[in-house]
């Protein structure tokens, strides 16, 4: 399964993005705002991951108690995830899933989370590799 997130609006204090499922659109993403990680810092709690591809499981967090998708690999980042939350303050490097129907938020993200997750837990027990790639 091959997962693609297009950031599409870069804010000093967001981001959002298009999450596409095997070419096919899902719902909008919210990040932390993207940095350049090879010229400036990162800020902790408030700094996108880098782009690229990474594998991804399905697997308990233990920090929300629940199943949530784990990206593998990310440089500089670890525990990054793909769960519910509405602004940029709840991201903490993670992504969130929604609807991009208000300025710098998504909504309706615990739908998403579920829909999501259950999807790609789906692709998991079927065998499948699970990849992203974020632009």
């Amino acid at each position: 399964m091959k997962l693609t997130l297009r950031r599409v609006v870069l804010r000093d204090t967001y981001t959002i993005g298009k999450l596409h499922v095997d070419g096919q659109y899902w719902c909008d993403t919210l990040e932390d705002r993207v940095r350049d990680l090879s010229r400036v810092k990162k800020v902790p709690g408030e700094t996108a991951i880098p782009a690229g591809t990474y594998d991804i499981v399905v697997n308990i967090s233990p920090k929300f108690k629940r199943l949530l998708p784990r990206l593998l690999g990310v440089p500089h980042f670890e525990g990054i995830l793909i769960h519910r939350g509405n602004t940029a303050k709840d991201s903490a490097g993670c992504i969130l899933v929604g609807e991009n129907s208000a300025v710098g938020k998504v909504l309706n993200s615990t739908y998403w989370e579920k829909r999501v997750t259950e999807h790609l837990l789906e692709a998991q027990d079927k065998g499948e590799d699970i990849k992203i790639t974020i632009s």
